[in-house]
């Protein structure tokens, strides 16, 4: 079985959509069929032995380096890499021409069983079955996310897409209600397939479950912590609410709560306030909490785990999160987790 896998993301490993792919590809290159898989008498192991699926993974442009795919390729089910750029385009029109036209013109050609889209940009034209990551719908559910008349027209064409796919994967079960409800899908097409957490296992934590305290150190001088701390780490858009957060720390304060658990708050900061990218820089000196809150600014991927650790608590009353990958790495880590409800 052959398949090929978009790989618009792979080198964009900060990105929500790279992570998941980095983390997908090795599992499902590590995947072969086998007695263990498969029954005797199933259709796919009769079809599909052990050892006869293959993978592809097509890119925009060569990727800066092989290590990775190279590593996967010798110690899983065969990957082969294809590079196919795109057209000389402004960015934007060059990503869809890529995930229009390219895509499933190379799936066509390279004789796909499968084409495998790791987020929501399934092609129109699918000469191939396909099958599509729709990870949440914030641009069609939440007005301040649906952008201007390219955005919109964007979310209308892959929301049209991912109709067409022989099956829809999603994250969670919130996610996959949405999709059966919002894009008119039948439930029997949609499959929600939950992440780990984006972690190596053990990483969290030291042997048996005990905290590396020596690690726990180390990040604390680095990112200069105080002894004790409420933690936020994320994006600070408005679906993320950090302003609530803000606000129900001062009430913390007023109604009693130890102010030697201060606040910090983990992620890059918007680059000018505004409704979309709200600046908790200015509640925070408005509600006077100036010696309360730390700014920490970018989390490197290999401190969060141990940054989570030490945490008070891990706070994160999102409004919207099609799985919430932050909340997951938190409770991994040993973590009181206080999120929302919806």
């Amino acid at each position: 079985m052959h398949i090929v896998v978009s790989g618009w993301f792979w080198e964009q490993p900060n990105t929500g959509s790279g992570q998941y792919l980095h983390r997908l590809l090795p599992h499902l290159a590590g995947l072969e069929a086998s007695e263990d898989a498969y029954g005797q008498n199933s259709p796919t192991r009769q079809s599909y032995g052990k050892g006869t699926v293959r993978f592809t993974l097509l890119l925009p442009r060569a990727p800066k380096s092989d290590e990775h795919i190279y590593s996967l390729s010798q110690n899983s089910t065969p990957l082969t890499t294809v590079v196919s750029p795109p057209p000389r385009l402004p960015r934007q029109l060059a990503k869809l021409y890529w995930e229009q036209v390219t895509v499933p013109r190379c799936a066509q050609r390279l004789d796909a069983d499968l084409l495998l889209v790791p987020y929501w940009a399934a092609p129109l034209w699918q000469p191939k079955p396909t099958v599509v990551t729709v990870h949440d719908l914030i641009p069609l559910l939440l007005p301040s996310y649906r952008g201007g008349w390219a955005g919109r027209l964007y979310t209308t064409l892959v929301s049209n897409t991912a109709r067409r796919c022989a099956a829809v994967l999603t994250v969670s079960e919130a996610s996959r209600r949405d999709i059966i409800d919002h894009l008119g899908l039948p439930g029997q097409r949609v499959f929600a397939i939950h992440h780990g957490p984006n972690s190596e296992e053990g990483e969290q934590a030291g042997e048996a479950g005990v905290p590396d305290l020596h690690r726990h150190r180390q990040i604390a001088r680095k990112y200069s912590l105080p002894e004790r701390y409420f933690l936020y780490l994320g994006g600070f858009d408005v679906r993320k609410n950090v302003l609530g957060i803000v606000r129900a720390y001062r009430r913390y304060l007023d109604q009693g709560g130890d102010p030697a658990v201060q606040l910090v708050l983990a992620g890059k900061l918007p680059h000018a306030d505004s409704a979309f990218f709200p600046d908790p820089q200015r509640l925070v000196r408005q509600l006077e909490l100036t010696e309360y809150v730390c700014f920490i600014g970018w989390v490197e991927e290999e401190d969060k785990a141990a940054l989570n650790a030490g945490a008070t608590a891990f706070l994160f009353p999102s409004s919207y999160e099609g799985f919430g990958m932050m909340v997951l790495e938190a409770m991994a880590a040993g973590t009181p987790v206080i999120t929302s409800s919806e």
